[in-house]
């Protein structure tokens, strides 16, 4: 099993987010691993999306969009490698409902522009840095393959939430107002982490 300790996972990360994964979810994601893989296929493929989403919709921002096209290639490619891994253990791709954990951050999103942006960058480095902590937390109590995947991923996910978080404060050129905003937006995401969840998801609260 791979160490752990020697991943360059970014002390930074952890201090943004305002608390763990709880145990409770481990311990339902490592009794539904067929149901975690699923859903984690869904989570890149989700990500490459919003990186799309967001090239369309701004479209004038060269950083944005050399940042967001690299993150949407390297989030397909993890859809890929999820997919391979579910076939060679027999897990078929169903379709299953989404976690409320994105929506629900975003029912907090300014519809006005720049504000829009700003938000929408501030949550995507949320999503990715939740998707990191949850790959660390994990990957020690999988199987050996599991593990050294889970690992594999880990330093991309730290660039991912970086890659958001640059482009928020380049685009908003005020560091105060975009840390008063992470601060918004963190207890949002700590609540959401902490709440119980009657379906367990990637991102979901604690299960039932």
């Amino acid at each position: 099993m791979p160490a752990l300790s020697n991943i360059p996972i970014l002390p930074e990360l952890h201090d943004f987010l305002l608390c763990e994964t709880p145990d409770a979810w481990v311990e339902h994601a490592l009794k539904n691993q067929s149901l975690m893989l699923i859903d984690h296929a869904n989570c890149e493929k989700k990500a490459a999306s919003t990186a799309l989403t967001m090239i369309n919709r701004y479209s004038e921002k060269l950083e944005l969009l050399n940042k967001m096209s690299r993150l949407a290639r390297e989030e397909l490619r993890h859809f890929e490698q999820v997919l391979a891994i579910m076939k060679k253990r027999g897990v078929e791709y169903n379709r299953i409902s989404s976690s409320r954990y994105a929506a629900s951050l975003h029912q907090y999103v300014n519809k006005t522009e720049p504000h829009r942006l700003y938000d929408s960058l501030i949550i995507g480095a949320f999503i990715e840095a939740r998707s990191c902590e949850r790959f660390e937390k994990i990957a020690p109590h999988l199987d050996a393959d599991l593990t050294k995947f889970y690992t594999s991923l880990l330093k991309s996910e730290a660039r991912h939430f970086q890659d958001y978080l640059t482009l928020a404060y380049r685009y908003a050129g005020d560091t105060d107002f975009i840390d008063e905003k992470i601060n918004q937006f963190a207890v949002y995401e700590k609540e959401l982490i902490l709440l119980t969840d009657s379906e367990f998801r990637f991102h979901s609260g604690v299960p039932e």
